[in-house]
């Protein structure tokens, strides 16, 4: 069942990406579900289509999430753009080690990837307890250190 849902996810994501949506180009549609089955047939064969399936019960919660992300990303969008149009440069590169309270692996990697997403900082590193961030200036830092996203996260995806 889940390769079923494997193939039906790509092809739809490959009709969004391709724009092919009418069956008059037959070919093209035809390259499109055997490159989405060979695809399923590789994931297989490797063995990356996991046994526990997609999360469906995480949809509800990261709808709460992506916008508070979204805003998060755009308010350093504009605090990076205007340090660095600021003819002096006020940056104060450091890397901190950030506490995540994520108990599973999944939860572990959005926060990681949001702190990535987010302007002026990057995971550099993710272990079982901490993420090493670099952050490009002090208040960055803070902002991370101080556990808003960790805690956002940790109640948006581990309910």
């Amino acid at each position: 069942m889940r390769y079923i849902f494997f193939f039906v996810l790509s092809f739809a994501l490959w009709l969004l990406l391709s724009g092919h949506y009418s069956f008059y180009h037959t070919l093209v549609l035809t390259m499109g579900i055997l490159s989405c089955a060979f695809v399923v047939y590789l994931a297989g064969r490797l063995d990356i289509v996991d046994e526990e399936g997609i999360q469906i019960n995480l949809a509800r919660h990261i709808v709460v999430y992506i916008p508070w992300l979204a805003w998060a990303i755009i308010k350093a969008n504009i605090d990076v753009a205007k340090r660095i149009l600021n003819p002096r440069l006020p940056i104060a590169p450091r890397i901190v080690r950030v506490k995540g309270t994520q108990k599973t692996d999944l939860c572990r990697v959005i926060f990681a990837n949001s702190i990535t997403l987010t302007p002026g900082t990057v995971s550099l590193d993710l272990d079982e307890e901490d993420i090493v961030v670099h952050a490009l200036t002090k208040e960055a830092a803070d902002d991370v250190q101080s556990g808003d996203m960790d805690r956002r996260v940790t109640t948006a995806l581990e309910q």
